[in-house]
Protein backbone atom coordinates (compact mmCIF):
# COMPACT_ATOMS: atom_id res chain seq x y z
CA UNK A 1 0.00 0.00 0.00
CA UNK A 2 1.72 3.19 -1.15
CA UNK A 3 0.72 6.69 -0.11
CA UNK A 4 -0.63 5.07 3.04
CA UNK A 5 -0.26 7.86 5.57
CA UNK A 6 -3.30 9.96 4.55
CA UNK A 7 -6.42 10.18 2.41
CA UNK A 8 -7.36 7.24 0.20
CA UNK A 9 -4.19 5.36 1.14
CA UNK A 10 -4.92 5.52 4.84
CA UNK A 11 -8.53 4.49 4.25
CA UNK A 12 -7.31 1.52 2.22
CA UNK A 13 -4.89 0.49 4.96
CA UNK A 14 -7.49 0.61 7.73
CA UNK A 15 -10.15 -1.06 5.57
CA UNK A 16 -7.87 -3.91 4.50
CA UNK A 17 -6.60 -4.43 8.04
CA UNK A 18 -10.20 -4.69 9.22
CA UNK A 19 -10.74 -7.42 6.60
CA UNK A 20 -7.84 -9.40 8.01
CA UNK A 21 -5.10 -8.43 5.57
CA UNK A 22 -1.59 -8.01 6.89
CA UNK A 23 -0.74 -4.51 5.65
CA UNK A 24 2.66 -3.13 4.70
CA UNK A 25 2.18 0.63 4.56
CA UNK A 26 4.55 2.73 2.44
CA UNK A 27 4.84 6.53 2.56
CA UNK A 28 7.54 9.12 3.05
CA UNK A 29 6.50 10.30 6.54
CA UNK A 30 7.96 7.80 9.02
CA UNK A 31 6.19 9.28 12.04
CA UNK A 32 2.74 9.17 10.46
CA UNK A 33 3.40 5.64 9.22
CA UNK A 34 4.37 4.47 12.68
CA UNK A 35 1.21 6.08 14.07
CA UNK A 36 -0.91 4.35 11.43
CA UNK A 37 0.60 0.92 12.06
CA UNK A 38 0.07 1.42 15.78
CA UNK A 39 -3.62 2.04 15.11
CA UNK A 40 -3.89 -1.02 12.87
CA UNK A 41 -2.70 -3.31 15.63
CA UNK A 42 -0.36 -6.28 15.49
CA UNK A 43 0.75 -8.07 12.35
CA UNK A 44 1.36 -5.01 10.18
CA UNK A 45 4.52 -3.32 8.95
CA UNK A 46 5.65 -0.11 7.29
CA UNK A 47 8.41 1.26 5.07
CA UNK A 48 9.32 4.93 5.01
CA UNK A 49 10.17 5.65 1.36
CA UNK A 50 9.83 8.70 -0.85
CA UNK A 51 8.59 7.29 -4.16
CA UNK A 52 9.47 10.48 -6.00
CA UNK A 53 13.12 9.44 -5.58
CA UNK A 54 15.10 6.60 -7.11
CA UNK A 55 16.15 5.45 -3.64
CA UNK A 56 12.57 5.20 -2.40
CA UNK A 57 11.32 3.36 -5.49
CA UNK A 58 14.24 0.92 -5.40
CA UNK A 59 13.70 0.09 -1.72
CA UNK A 60 10.00 -0.54 -2.26
CA UNK A 61 10.56 -2.60 -5.41
CA UNK A 62 13.08 -4.77 -3.58
CA UNK A 63 10.52 -5.42 -0.87
CA UNK A 64 7.93 -6.49 -3.45
CA UNK A 65 10.34 -8.77 -5.29
CA UNK A 66 10.77 -10.84 -2.14
CA UNK A 67 7.24 -12.07 -2.77
CA UNK A 68 4.53 -13.00 -0.32
CA UNK A 69 2.15 -10.17 -1.27
CA UNK A 70 -1.31 -10.88 -2.69
CA UNK A 71 -2.37 -7.26 -3.26
CA UNK A 72 -0.57 -4.09 -4.26
CA UNK A 73 -2.37 -0.75 -4.12
CA UNK A 74 -0.36 1.81 -6.10
CA UNK A 75 -1.89 4.90 -4.53
CA UNK A 76 0.93 7.42 -4.07
CA UNK A 77 0.57 10.42 -6.34
CA UNK A 78 0.84 14.16 -6.54
CA UNK A 79 -0.59 17.14 -8.43
CA UNK A 80 0.74 20.66 -8.89
CA UNK A 81 -2.04 23.03 -10.03
CA UNK A 82 -1.41 25.94 -12.35
CA UNK A 83 -0.98 26.75 -16.02
CA UNK A 84 1.74 24.56 -17.49
CA UNK A 85 4.17 27.38 -18.29
CA UNK A 86 3.78 28.84 -14.80
CA UNK A 87 4.66 25.61 -12.98
CA UNK A 88 8.35 24.87 -12.53
CA UNK A 89 9.45 22.14 -14.93
CA UNK A 90 11.08 20.32 -12.02
CA UNK A 91 7.67 20.02 -10.35
CA UNK A 92 6.05 18.70 -13.52
CA UNK A 93 8.78 16.10 -14.03
CA UNK A 94 8.51 15.06 -10.37
CA UNK A 95 4.79 14.50 -10.92
CA UNK A 96 5.58 12.20 -13.84
CA UNK A 97 8.17 10.32 -11.79
CA UNK A 98 5.75 9.65 -8.93
CA UNK A 99 2.51 9.18 -10.85
CA UNK A 100 3.95 7.13 -13.72
CA UNK A 101 7.52 5.91 -13.22
CA UNK A 102 6.97 4.67 -9.68
CA UNK A 103 3.67 3.00 -10.63
CA UNK A 104 5.32 1.10 -13.51
CA UNK A 105 8.35 0.06 -11.46
CA UNK A 106 6.33 -1.21 -8.49
CA UNK A 107 3.77 -2.97 -10.71
CA UNK A 108 6.62 -4.78 -12.46
CA UNK A 109 8.18 -5.84 -9.16
CA UNK A 110 4.86 -7.06 -7.77
CA UNK A 111 3.79 -8.97 -10.87
CA UNK A 112 7.14 -10.75 -11.04
CA UNK A 113 6.13 -12.87 -8.04
CA UNK A 114 2.31 -12.51 -7.94
CA UNK A 115 0.42 -15.76 -7.89
CA UNK A 116 -3.06 -16.68 -9.06
CA UNK A 117 -5.69 -14.84 -7.03
CA UNK A 118 -3.47 -11.80 -6.50
CA UNK A 119 -4.58 -8.30 -7.45
CA UNK A 120 -3.03 -4.99 -8.47
CA UNK A 121 -4.92 -1.73 -7.99
CA UNK A 122 -3.50 1.37 -9.65
CA UNK A 123 -5.22 4.48 -8.36
CA UNK A 124 -5.97 6.74 -11.31
CA UNK A 125 -8.57 9.52 -11.59
CA UNK A 126 -11.60 10.65 -13.57
CA UNK A 127 -9.27 13.34 -14.92
CA UNK A 128 -7.51 10.58 -16.84
CA UNK A 129 -10.70 10.45 -18.93
CA UNK A 130 -11.57 14.16 -18.87
CA UNK A 131 -8.39 16.26 -18.58
CA UNK A 132 -8.63 19.50 -16.66
CA UNK A 133 -6.81 22.68 -17.76
CA UNK A 134 -4.67 23.82 -14.87
CA UNK A 135 -3.84 20.21 -14.04
CA UNK A 136 -2.17 19.38 -17.33
CA UNK A 137 0.56 16.97 -16.27
CA UNK A 138 -1.55 15.35 -13.55
CA UNK A 139 -4.39 14.66 -16.01
CA UNK A 140 -1.96 13.22 -18.54
CA UNK A 141 -0.27 11.06 -15.92
CA UNK A 142 -3.61 9.59 -14.88
CA UNK A 143 -4.54 8.88 -18.51
CA UNK A 144 -1.28 6.92 -18.63
CA UNK A 145 -2.13 5.00 -15.46
CA UNK A 146 -5.57 4.08 -16.78
CA UNK A 147 -4.31 2.87 -20.16
CA UNK A 148 -1.41 1.01 -18.51
CA UNK A 149 -3.80 -0.75 -16.12
CA UNK A 150 -6.21 -1.73 -18.90
CA UNK A 151 -3.48 -3.47 -20.87
CA UNK A 152 -2.16 -5.19 -17.74
CA UNK A 153 -5.68 -6.40 -16.96
CA UNK A 154 -5.75 -8.15 -20.32
CA UNK A 155 -2.22 -9.53 -20.09
CA UNK A 156 -2.42 -10.81 -16.53
CA UNK A 157 -5.88 -12.41 -16.47
CA UNK A 158 -4.49 -15.64 -17.96
CA UNK A 159 -2.31 -15.92 -14.83
CA UNK A 160 -5.30 -15.38 -12.57
CA UNK A 161 -4.01 -11.95 -11.47
CA UNK A 162 -6.63 -9.20 -11.47
CA UNK A 163 -5.57 -5.66 -12.41
CA UNK A 164 -7.77 -2.62 -11.93
CA UNK A 165 -7.56 1.11 -12.58
CA UNK A 166 -9.47 2.78 -9.75
CA UNK A 167 -10.73 6.17 -10.90
CA UNK A 168 -12.13 8.35 -8.11
CA UNK A 169 -13.34 11.85 -8.77
CA UNK A 170 -12.98 14.68 -6.28
CA UNK A 171 -12.18 13.21 -2.88
CA UNK A 172 -12.31 15.28 0.31
CA UNK A 173 -9.12 14.75 2.29
CA UNK A 174 -7.21 16.68 4.89
CA UNK A 175 -5.35 18.43 2.08
CA UNK A 176 -8.47 19.27 0.07
CA UNK A 177 -11.90 20.15 1.44
CA UNK A 178 -13.49 20.33 -2.04
CA UNK A 179 -15.54 23.39 -1.09
CA UNK A 180 -15.42 24.58 -4.73
CA UNK A 181 -17.02 21.40 -6.10
CA UNK A 182 -20.74 20.46 -6.13
CA UNK A 183 -21.36 18.17 -3.12
CA UNK A 184 -22.88 15.46 -5.30
CA UNK A 185 -19.52 14.99 -7.02
CA UNK A 186 -17.48 14.69 -3.80
CA UNK A 187 -16.66 11.44 -2.01
CA UNK A 188 -14.82 10.66 1.19
CA UNK A 189 -11.75 8.40 1.09
CA UNK A 190 -13.80 5.76 2.88
CA UNK A 191 -16.47 5.89 0.14
CA UNK A 192 -13.79 5.37 -2.51
CA UNK A 193 -12.28 2.42 -0.69
CA UNK A 194 -15.62 0.73 -0.07
CA UNK A 195 -16.31 0.86 -3.81
CA UNK A 196 -12.82 -0.44 -4.57
CA UNK A 197 -13.17 -3.37 -2.18
CA UNK A 198 -16.50 -4.36 -3.73
CA UNK A 199 -14.96 -4.17 -7.19
CA UNK A 200 -12.03 -6.33 -6.08
CA UNK A 201 -14.34 -8.93 -4.57
CA UNK A 202 -16.31 -9.10 -7.84
CA UNK A 203 -13.20 -8.84 -10.04
CA UNK A 204 -14.65 -5.83 -11.80
CA UNK A 205 -12.61 -3.80 -14.20
CA UNK A 206 -10.39 -3.04 -15.88
CA UNK A 207 -11.61 0.50 -15.06
CA UNK A 208 -13.69 1.25 -11.99
CA UNK A 209 -15.30 4.64 -11.45
CA UNK A 210 -16.15 5.05 -7.80
CA UNK A 211 -19.69 6.48 -7.82
CA UNK A 212 -22.73 6.83 -10.09
CA UNK A 213 -22.16 10.60 -10.10
CA UNK A 214 -18.59 10.15 -11.32
CA UNK A 215 -19.75 7.74 -14.03
CA UNK A 216 -22.41 10.21 -15.15
CA UNK A 217 -19.98 13.13 -15.16
CA UNK A 218 -17.31 11.22 -17.07
CA UNK A 219 -19.81 10.00 -19.65
CA UNK A 220 -21.20 13.51 -20.12
CA UNK A 221 -17.71 14.93 -20.64
CA UNK A 222 -16.99 12.29 -23.27
CA UNK A 223 -20.20 13.02 -25.17
CA UNK A 224 -19.66 16.76 -25.27
CA UNK A 225 -17.51 18.32 -28.01
CA UNK A 226 -13.93 18.33 -26.75
CA UNK A 227 -13.64 22.12 -26.76
CA UNK A 228 -16.84 22.46 -24.72
CA UNK A 229 -15.70 19.86 -22.19
CA UNK A 230 -12.35 21.57 -21.72
CA UNK A 231 -14.03 24.93 -21.23
CA UNK A 232 -16.35 23.51 -18.58
CA UNK A 233 -13.52 21.74 -16.78
CA UNK A 234 -11.40 24.89 -16.81
CA UNK A 235 -14.02 26.85 -14.80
Amino acid sequence: MTGASAGIGRAFATGLAAEGFSVTAVARDADRLAELVGELGTGHDHLAADLSTEKGVTATAQLLRRGGYSLLVNNAGTAVPGDFTEVAIESSLATIDLNCRAVVTLAHAFLATAGSGSALVNVSSTLGHSPKPGLDVYSASKAFVTAFSETLWHEQKARGVHVMALCPGVTATGARTADDVPPWLVQSPEDVVRRARKALARKQGPVVLTSPANRLWTTAMRLLPRRTALTLLAD
